[in-house]
């Protein structure tokens, strides 16, 4: 419905003469709380005059800060993507215009406009996004996590704020979610956020509380310039902004999974990891993503309500019923294991670890700790910058060690499976693995990659965008080390891709 006293404005902005020569039509999308006027080149996006319990956009004054404040937000994690905000204005004869010389009677976001099949869920649909395309994704919501605004977060409290009020909406969803489920998914997440409150405070005193997107799912992230964009992240309320960088990846990642896409999940959520370092913040990760399914839920269902279409209506609520039963798996999510991947520079052993951590415990899978970049992190350098001498004395490959093995300890602690990347030539590394493991009490599995000196040479010869920063020469000296009796399942990756993967898992008791 429009508001009345917008309905002017949306007749002006629906006509193609609006907007200028070259437009034949205008393409609109609407939703609760905004309309867009797709018009040639650009979008603008109008603010709805309605007042909702989190929002309040009744007044001109009110719409205008919301849409300043949503370029503000949103323009320096998708440049170029970004206009600015433009006034439909009344003029003297009593006509609107845009940017006129008359008084403003309403503010609009300007947009570029962008084909539809740039969106991440498009491009997931058409099997277009690959691993490189979700690295790089992974990077660009790490630096809007890095920019982001730290906010003093009262012991963390803000997080058990929003999980009562999503309860609350999740109570009023109760008869089409089902009743029994409804009240087990609302007790468990009460339970596990109990639980968790220590850990939410000391995350909220070391600054992991922030500004975030608060809307992180497929369809709010486009391919710009190449380049994932993060857009639309939420501009009328403060309260679903500001929270965990955990929490604000978690969209994503339940957005994933539940498309079927755990691969790509892992893969996100693994690159990610690898620069912030975030180890310490696995415990909470089934909490979030938990509530992230539950939202999703009873926003289905909600739409299901105000559905007149009955078959539409009932494929909603089935929908709901998926995502407050993913919430379930979230809460309950097994015990860990621990997988280490071993074998000579070039085997690749890096490729097999990403690919099994999918497979390996909870959603998105086992934490893939990797030594090449434990040792940049040390040296305080992030994954792809590069190393001199410095970084492969003695010492320091003593110190990445008892690094990988500390954090393996703290994932594990967390209730996180992990997979151990490293070479691994020296009997006691095998042997401090196998300890680690034994003492967390979880299960153990040692892989050991191998392949054809030549064809491993060829592989680092042709490496791009890696964290390893091995030569030729280093690798044509690992010939000589004295690795010992291998006992680890020995894994050949001489072959396809797939073979390899089928072959670890495999090893490991699982299928593809």
């Amino acid at each position: 419905m429009i508001p009345k006293s917008q309905r002017a404005v949306f007749t002006f902005l629906a006509k193609p003469e609006t907007h200028g020569p070259g437009v034949d039509r205008v393409d609109q999308v609407h939703t609760h709380i905004s309309a867009l006027f797709l018009a040639g080149e650009r979008v603008l996006k109008l603010k709805r005059a309605v007042a909702l319990p989190y929002l309040d956009h009744t007044t001109l004054a009110a719409r205008k800060a919301c849409c300043e404040r949503e370029v503000a937000i949103n323009a320096p994690g998708a440049p170029g993507l970004y206009r600015g905000v433009l006034p439909v204005t009344r003029e003297s004869d009593g006509t609107l215009a845009l940017d006129g010389a008359g008084e403003p009677v309403e503010w609009l976001v300007v947009m570029n406009r962008f084909d539809e099949g740039a969106l991440f869920d498009r491009r997931l649909a058409l099997g277009h996004l690959d691993r490189h395309q979700m690295s790089d994704l992974a990077e660009v919501i790490f630096a809007a996590h890095e920019r982001a605004e730290r906010i003093d977060d009262d012991h963390g409290l803000g997080f058990g704020r929003n999980l009562e009020g999503a309860l609350a909406e999740l109570a009023e969803q109760r008869g089409l979610l089902g009743e029994a489920l409804s009240d087990e998914v609302a007790a468990a997440l009460r339970a596990a956020h109990q639980r968790l409150k220590p850990l939410l405070a000391e995350r909220a005193a070391a600054g992991r509380v922030r500004r975030c997107h608060g809307d992180l799912h497929l369809r709010n992230i486009v391919l710009w310039d190449n380049r994932p964009a993060l857009f639309d992240a939420i501009d009328f309320t403060e309260t679903f902004a500001r929270i965990d960088v955990l929490y604000d990846l978690a969209y994503l990642l339940m957005d994933l999974d539940y498309r079927g896409h755990r691969r790509l999940a892992s893969i996100t959520f693994n690159h990610y990891m690898e620069f912030a370092g975030d180890t310490g913040g696995l415990a909470a990760l089934p909490l979030f993503l938990a509530l992230r399914a539950t939202i999703r839920a009873f926003v289905t269902a909600a739409g299901a309500a105000n559905q007149s279409d009955g078959d539409e209506a009932a494929k909603l609520i089935a929908e709901g019923r998926r995502y407050l039963a993913q919430a379930t798996g979230y809460l309950t999510p097994g015990s860990p294991r621990m997988v280490a991947v071993g074998g000579l520079s070039g085997s690749g052993k890096s490729r097999l670890a990403r690919e099994i951590a999918p497979h390996l415990g909870c959603a998105p899978g086992a934490l893939v700790l990797r030594t090449d970049v434990l040792r940049k992190r040390l040296m305080g350098l992030s994954p792809y910058q590069s190393l001199g001498p410095e970084g492969y004395t003695p010492e320091m490959h003593a110190r990445t060690y008892q690094r990988l093995e500390a954090e393996a300890r703290l994932a594990l602690a967390c209730g996180h499976s992990v997979v151990l990347d490293g070479v691994h030539a020296r009997p006691g590394e095998r042997a401090n693995a196998e300890r680690i493991a034994a003492e967390a009490g979880v299960p153990f599995a040692g892989l050991w990659v191998h392949t054809p000196v030549d064809l491993a040479m060829r592989r680092i010869e042709t490496r791009v965008r890696n964290p390893s920063d091995v030569t030729l020469a280093v690798r044509a000296n690992q010939e000589d080390f004295d690795l010992g009796a291998v006992t680890w399942a020995r894994v050949d990756s001489s072959g396809p891709k797939k073979d390899t993967v089928i072959a670890g898992l495999a090893a490991l008791g699982l299928s593809s």
